[in-house]
């Protein structure tokens, strides 16, 4: 029974890393924690990371100045929300 019990730790952590990547997986496709996990990453730089916080920024405006571009049949696309 003592023997068993590696093996019944390993099975668990390994359930557990799979769930964790299907998550992940989940996560990205349905793109729920982009606002959020791109939030705490520009409150970090810009406590600790002062150039790469303003940097952030500026791509942040150039994205967003970006002009819409007509499709070869005259219509544009809309935004996709949360972009």
């Amino acid at each position: 029974m003592e023997a068993l019990v590696p093996f019944v730790v390993l099975g668990g952590f390994a359930a557990v890393l799979g769930l964790l990547t299907w998550v992940a997986r989940l996560n990205r496709r349905r793109g729920g924690a982009g606002t959020g996990v791109s939030g705490a990453l520009a409150a970090y730089e810009e406590a600790f990371r002062a150039t790469s916080h303003a940097s952030h920024h500026e791509i942040r405006a150039q994205a967003e100045r970006k002009a819409p571009t007509d499709s070869p049949d005259g219509w544009r696309r809309r935004r996709p929300r949360g972009g």
